[in-house]
């Protein structure tokens, strides 16, 4: 496939002669049109497209200069330093007024400034694909083609002029650097900033003495002279200080807490420094690093060109922080839910099996306030009330809800996968037998809320049939609670799916709220309240203070999943779609007073098909709980763990050998972790 250049550096040629005011930029359009290969992700074709430029570069006459000519009096009939110092680092507006533009520019397009050279780059690469492409191109052929561009000593005037402009951006960088440095939010989350120098002010220091001594060598020798560039090593050191405190920043977040704000100022400082190293490497290094420098800016501006208008994009930049400071709070709760041995596996039975007698108390009472003929939200109110206060009461008491862990124990399951040093092999290995640990533990916690839920609801109706002389559920509801739960004949799934999405939601809400409590000072500013210091006295304040900062994101996460539980149905009647939740602890308790009020004996086909579907809506709430968890979990801690299918045909050659581990502790944990590491070598 031969590509012909010729006629358009012809073009080119005759334009420049023609001395026109304004070149026209449809020629460089052309080039580029050429160059974009059909796939962007073809390096291949990437690279024959390339080198048939630069063949066509080397072998034309005049090719060369013709080009640069051309491009360079281009650039220079638009205002360049927004290019360089804005284009894609984030406003200093803050994330909520970003958000509403973005969403606003959505429904109301911007005018896009024609005086800008954003305009121009918006021409010319005006497919989304073009970021990919261009990011595909490697260092080497972008050190050619810069070089081949920027030879011979003609256009001395437009490439100083550009150069201005590209001070101008650094200088802009440089003071918007020392401004985000002395926010507030920064000095408490790095108090040390008070103490020394800032590096955010020393850079400016070095930064504007760098310009400065540029400008000197620029203004004392003529257009043709060897131009020694002055050294930015000192500006560059303190650039990289400044990289530290943001280092020192983000680590201190997992001890301090974050918030979106400064999650906000970090990216926006992460992104002004980095765009300031690349205009520095541009002015002033080597020519290899600078044509390299220029090969990134160029792949940053047309990513940027597509992302700086882009809700998406924003959200992605700066939720990482928050979703890793979320699940890092939700994976450090996750580790209690997982059993390693004998001790811990009773101790999770006794806690699930408390939690089954709260469980089929609320069921009752969720049947019975059911009764109530009330206003669609004062029902919502009172289902959520029920479900709100009965999950945080089993919080308070230490007691587990079963399907509470996959959203805790999926966070954790990240975190490890995140920790893990060494062969992959090793890694793998100490996944499964953690994923085994999980497996069994979430196994005897379903196991205590059902053995435990069913019984205890069972007494329940029948001392009401006893007590009161009424069955607990006439025969009509009877029927339609047990028909709710068969998997073939009503949406039991789906809204066990739809649970799944609140406990899901619930492990973030208690993560979030967990943050909050650090970063916020919850504990702290309780201790000092006037008002609850004369109420409770110092002592029993300091006790009280001390367990809400520790249970703060659990107690906010059960109460905003009961108030999610006891509103959907609500919300489904009002938007009138068949919205529910199905929840396996519940579906339990149900089953077994649904059968114990139908008239007459249950048939066995009801009684199995009623049972297959509470053990599917666990299934269910389990799998999309976990799901969701882990696919959150391990993009905030940008893992891209590829190693999914010999995890499980690992874990199911384990199952397949010794099943046993699954549902029972084995003898010592050690044993998990020797057959994993066997197991390991088939895999191999």
């Amino acid at each position: 496939m031969h590509i012909n250049f010729n006629d358009l550096f012809l073009k080119m040629q005759e334009q420049l002669e023609s001395n026109q005011a304004a070149l026209d930029d449809v020629l460089l359009i052309e080039l580029i049109g050429r160059i974009r290969p059909i796939d962007p992700a073809d390096t291949e074709e990437i690279n024959h497209k390339v080198q048939a430029l630069l063949q066509a570069l080397l072998i034309t006459p005049h090719a060369v200069i013709t080009l640069q000519t051309f491009v360079l009096k281009l650039i220079i009939q638009y205002k360049q330093t927004s290019l360089y110092a804005d284009t894609g680092i984030l406003s200093l507006d803050g994330f909520w007024n970003q958000l509403a533009q973005r969403l606003g520019a959505h429904f109301l397009p911007l005018i896009n400034d024609e005086t800008q050279l954003q305009d121009l780059v918006r021409r010319v690469f005006f497919q989304r694909s073009d970021k990919y492409w261009l990011d595909n191109i490697t260092q080497d052929h972008w050190q050619k083609i810069f070089a081949l561009i920027n030879q011979g000593h003609t256009n001395q005037k437009e490439k100083l002029q550009i150069k201005s402009e590209l001070i101008k951006a650094i200088t802009v960088l440089s003071y918007r650097i020392s401004g985000i440095g002395l926010y507030p939010e920064f000095i408490n989350a790095q108090p040390n900033l008070t103490e020394y120098e800032s590096p955010f002010l020393v850079q400016n220091r070095e930064i504007i003495e760098f310009i400065q001594h540029y400008k000197k060598i620029h203004q004392s020798t003529d257009d043709v002279a060897v131009i020694v560039p002055p050294d930015a090593s000192q500006a560059l050191v303190m650039i990289e200080q400044c990289r530290d405190v943001v280092l020192k920043i983000r680590r201190a977040t997992k001890r301090i807490g974050v918030s979106l704000s400064l999650t906000y100022l970090l990216s926006l400082l992460e992104q002004c420094l980095d765009r300031i190293e690349l205009l520095l490497n541009i002015i002033v290094d080597e020519e290899q690093i600078r044509y390299q420098s220029l090969g990134l800016l160029m792949v940053d501006i047309t990513t940027a060109i597509y992302s700086e208008r882009s809700v998406r994009s924003l959200l992605a930049t700066n939720s990482e922080l928050i979703a890793l400071q979320v699940t890092e709070n939700a994976s450090k709760t996750g580790e209690h839910y997982v059993s390693t041995d004998k001790q811990g596996f009773w101790s999770m039975y006794k806690s699930a099996a408390g939690a089954g007698v709260i469980i089929a108390t609320m069921a009752t009472l969720k049947i019975l306030s059911a009764r109530l003929v009330m206003a669609p939200l004062m029902q919502a109110f009172i289902f959520s009330m029920n479900y709100s206060l009965g999950f945080m009461l089993i919080h308070v008491l230490h007691f587990t809800v079963a399907t509470k862990q996959p959203a805790m124990t999926a966070a954790a399951l990240a975190a490890t996968v995140q920790q893990r040093k060494g062969s992959k092999t090793a890694q793998i290995a100490e996944l499964a037998a953690l994923i085994i640990n999980i497996i069994r533990t979430q196994f005897i916690a379903i196991l205590g809320n059902i053995s435990i839920a069913i019984p205890v609801a069972a007494i329940i109706t029948l001392l009401w049939q006893y007590g009161m002389d009424e069955p607990l559920l006439n025969h009509i509801k009877a029927t339609q609670t047990l028909h709710a739960l068969n998997p073939f004949t009503s949406l039991a799934i789906p809204h066990a799916a739809i649970a799944g999405v609140c406990l899901f939601f619930s492990g973030l809400i208690a993560g979030y709220f967990d943050n909050m409590a650090v970063y916020r000072k919850v504990g702290p500013r309780l201790k000092a309240h006037p008002r609850l210091k004369r109420m409770m006295g110092q002592e029993r304040l300091n006790r009280f203070s001390a367990y809400i900062e520790r249970n703060l994101g659990a107690l906010a996460g059960n109460f905003l999943f009961g108030i999610m539980l006891g509103s959907m149905s609500t919300i489904g009647f009002i938007l009138g779609l068949p919205l529910d939740i199905r929840h396996i602890a519940f579906a339990s308790a149900n089953f077994s007073q649904g059968l114990l009020t139908i008239n007459g004996s249950p048939e066995i086909g009801l009684i199995i098909v009623s049972l297959l579907g509470v053990i599917l809506i666990g299934l269910t709430n389990l799998f999309v709980s976990f799901s969701l968890t882990i696919i959150v979990a391990l993009r905030a801690r940008r893992v891209r763990f590829e190693q999914w299918k010999p995890l499980a045909k690992l874990v199911l050659t384990h199952f397949l050998t010794r099943p046993s581990d699954f549902f029972w502790p084995p003898k010592t944990p050690l044993e998990v972790e020797e057959s994993t590491h066997l197991h390991k070598q088939n895999v191999k």
